[in-house]
């Protein structure tokens, strides 16, 4: 089940929004010219388990992979790398969708704060599960599981334009928010539980869960009480 739009119109012209997709695509562009260097500027950049729990870069890893920063600042900048053109997509995707109206409740400042926050938290649950993991972890999908979070809580009943699969059957069906991220969050834990004890890279489902979850928490203290106002006179 993938959304590709909701009926729920933004009260403000989604200006972060729309700036966090263009500096996505753009960095995932400069990855592409960087031919056999994307594996240096991944590790880099990229959020390794290992080098945060335990406070130094990996040992013996060739200096081109190394960043000569403190690690804890790849928390931050893992959100901005994807590793390829659909890890891309789909992210930004799910960002346009639900997020214009996440920054119309708080403000585009606000909704910055809020988007890198939560992929802060996101990190740090997927890290709590596998600490000593020498995989760096990339992608914006663990802040955009905030929005998320925050969208399930505010726009419940909002309604969302999603793509069902079955087989070789293929149709758009119009539900509530409440079931289309509801279904997806329950994907994640499904997910995220059949991989526990398992080695290797692939999808941080921990950290969509821990991204959902603090989005859902934090929207309370990001949003403008006015534009709270207004949605409801809206009937959202």
């Amino acid at each position: 089940m993938i959304p590709i739009k909701d009926d729920n119109p933004s009260y403000s012209f989604p200006v972060m929004t729309i700036f966090l997709i263009v500096v996505n695509v753009a960095i995932q562009v400069y990855q592409w010219t960087l031919g056999s260097g994307t594996e240096a500027f991944v590790f880099r950049l990229g959020a390794i388990p290992w080098e945060i729990t335990h406070f130094q870069e990996l040992p013996g890893i060739p200096w081109t992979h190394q960043s000569g920063f403190p690690s804890v600042i790849t928390l931050v900048t893992s959100i901005f790398i994807h590793g390829g053109f659909f890890h891309l997509f789909g992210n930004m995707l799910y960002l346009w969708i639900f997020g214009d109206n996440i920054e119309s409740l708080m403000g585009p400042v606000r909704f910055f704060f809020f988007f890198i926050l939560c992929g802060i938290v996101a990190s740090f649950t997927n890290i709590i599960i596998d600490p000593n993991s020498k995989i760096p972890m990339i992608g914006a999908s663990g802040a955009i599981s905030g929005v998320l979070g925050a969208y399930f809580v505010r726009f419940s009943r909002a309604k969302v334009h999603v793509l069902i699969f079955l087989f070789f059957f293929i149709r758009v069906v119009r539900v509530s928010a409440l079931f289309a991220l509801g279904f997806w969050f329950v994907m994640q834990i499904l997910s995220g539980l059949g991989t526990l004890g398992i080695k290797g890279g692939g999808v941080a489902w921990f950290a969509h869960i821990g991204g959902f979850v603090v989005g859902m928490f934090l929207i309370p203290f990001f949003e403008k009480k006015d534009r709270i106002r207004i949605f409801r006179r809206s009937g959202r």
